[in-house]
């Protein structure tokens, strides 16, 4: 009895993993090379405090102005001899906590009022677009500081400004999308199913927009990172003793010559950062773009 030599046909893989957006996001090399520096970013931030001899708040006046590289210090101290490694990774946590969590409310903010803009139309959309352009013509960085200087600065409250100055270009890109999405066979067919307006929105129309919008809050979050560093560089954001990575821009400015050290260290954590989180937007907008070819 012969054995067929007929190969045994086995189940097609599937998964995220699988899919051809995530190979081409995977091809594009500077994205790539953004998602393990985000990664390091973020474990570093988190554990590295643990790992340190001294705390953020530990001042070593014996110790001060020390440059990086000397004892314990590895990268230095400030003016009034706390450890610069401590406080830069506390701040990276400050910062990137903003940063994430201010993505996440502009997002939500901007895909609500794009989906209604977009799927209501006429009048209601008019109106809707029609404010958003009008708050897109006010300068963001103007407006966040005019918001911050009649607040009480904070991490949770500079979030919230920062994402109801950051939600305007979402809700231009979901507005567009679903304008695009509302005439389409499977949003008629809802329609005739009688499913209610909100369902259509929220449920068929919003998940098929999802490419853009992961693009957008990709972005988002390396814009919420400059904008808080700015705000605290101006002394309206993060108030010291709470180390954020624009205070300690702040703190650093008057010592440029004689102690550099301060300025360099936190303005090369932010570069790392926003340039990471901006080179995942472009691997994102690239791999969700099927005429892309990223050989």
């Amino acid at each position: 009895m012969s054995v067929s030599s007929t190969p045994i046909n086995r189940p097609i893989k599937s998964g995220w993993w699988n899919s051809r957006t995530f190979r081409r996001f995977v091809r594009h090399r500077l994205a790539a090379l953004g998602v393990v520096m985000v990664i390091l970013l973020t474990l570093v931030c988190v554990i590295g405090p643990y790992l340190l001899p001294y705390n953020d708040l530990y001042i070593d006046l014996r110790a001060r102005f020390s440059p990086p590289l000397t004892g314990y210090h590895f990268l230095g101290t400030d003016p009034l001899g706390r450890d610069i490694a401590a406080r830069l990774l506390m701040a990276g946590r400050i910062s990137m906590l903003v940063g994430f969590a201010a993505m996440i409310l502009s997002t939500m903010i901007g895909a609500t009022i794009g989906v209604v803009a977009g799927y209501y139309g006429g009048r209601i959309g008019t109106v809707l677009m029609r404010f958003v352009d009008a708050v897109l013509s006010f300068p963001s960085i103007f407006l966040l500081l005019a918001l911050a200087a009649f607040i009480k600065p904070s991490p949770i409250m500079i979030t919230v400004i920062i994402a109801i100055t950051s939600w305007m270009e979402v809700a231009r890109i979901v507005e567009a999308e679903v304008r695009s999405l509302r005439e389409r066979d499977f949003i008629m067919a809802a329609r005739m199913l009688g499913l209610s307006n909100r369902w259509i929105m929220f449920r068929e129309l919003l998940p098929n927009a999802m490419g853009p919008i992961i693009v957008a809050a990709t972005l988002t979050v390396a814009r919420a990172i400059l904008l808080e560093a700015y705000v605290s560089f101006l002394g309206y954001g993060i108030q010291p003793p709470l180390p954020s990575w624009g205070n300690m821009l702040n703190g650093a400015q008057q010592y440029l010559q004689s102690a550099p050290w301060l300025a360099i260290i936190p303005g090369v954590a932010i570069t790392l950062a926003v340039t990471s989180f901006n080179f995942i937007g472009d691997g994102l907008r690239d791999a969700l773009d099927a005429r892309s070819d990223l050989n």
